[in-house]
């Protein structure tokens, strides 16, 4: 009851009934074909499939409001007609109020708000309050937040108001421009913070240890080598010293 929209819903339905030329079952007009005049038994038939769409395309609390025992296809289309159109004023009024307080705050993004918008003035023509094309742009204008003072000065300035798509498509250009300077402050912020922050401790140079390693490694050789050649040398003066003490 509150989310479907009848008049979508009505239009798309008459044009595939139109489509299998069954539309005369439901809406009568000078040009339709009486139902006398066609096989009682085939539009029986037809009757009963059309009467089935209708119960098939709508939500399951509509159903049970209109739904009734033996009903043709044309009674329960004229039911659910009127469960919308009656009340129009009381209709219109609370369409209205809600135009007035739409604001893009309560939106994801401007498509979204724009679209909402635009749904509230269909269902206002709908139900018999129209509103203009210079009442609905400055509704949605007066709906925008505060970053989007600049685009919103261009169209109030504007002479004379861009249509619905055109003013959309203005608001949306500017969201995509906003995000743009976001992202790349953003990025400056985090380039500047790594440039800012103090550089990370060095760890030690492995081949200092290397080195000093391989120096102690030859300083023991050495030491090894000095003692090899001085025992030698000792070797030399003991074997001298013993011939001398033969002779």
């Amino acid at each position: 009851m509150e989310n479907v929209q009848y008049a979508t819903w009505a239009e798309l339905f008459k044009i595939h009934a139109r489509s299998h030329m069954v539309l005369h079952g439901i809406i009568l007009s000078s040009t339709s074909l009486a139902v006398s005049d066609h096989d009682t038994k085939l539009w029986s038939t037809l009757d009963v499939v059309v009467l089935q769409w209708i119960y098939a395309t709508m939500s399951h609390d509509l159903l049970h409001t209109i739904l009734e025992l033996d009903a043709t296809s044309m009674e329960a289309w004229n039911r659910l007609r009127d469960i919308f159109q009656d009340n129009k004023n009381s209709w219109a009024i609370t369409l209205e109020q809600e135009l007035s307080h739409t604001n893009m705050e309560d939106f994801p993004n401007a498509f979204a708000y724009c679209q909402r918008l635009k749904e509230l003035s269909d269902q206002l023509k709908n139900v018999g309050a129209p509103i203009s094309n210079n009442c609905l742009v400055p509704q949605i204008v007066a709906g925008l937040t505060e970053a989007y003072n600049g685009v919103a000065t261009l169209i109030r300035q504007s002479d004379p108001l861009p249509q619905f798509y055109p003013t959309r498509s203005m608001i949306m250009l500017e969201e995509a421009g906003l995000a743009k300077k976001v992202a790349t402050s953003v990025n400056a912020a985090m380039m500047a913070q790594n440039y800012d922050s103090p550089p990370h401790s060095r760890s030690s140079n492995p081949n200092r240890h290397a080195t000093g390693g391989k120096k102690g490694h030859n300083h023991n050789n050495n030491g090894r080598n000095s003692g090899g050649r001085g025992g030698a040398k000792n070797g030399s003066g003991g074997g001298h010293n013993g011939g001398r003490h033969d002779g």
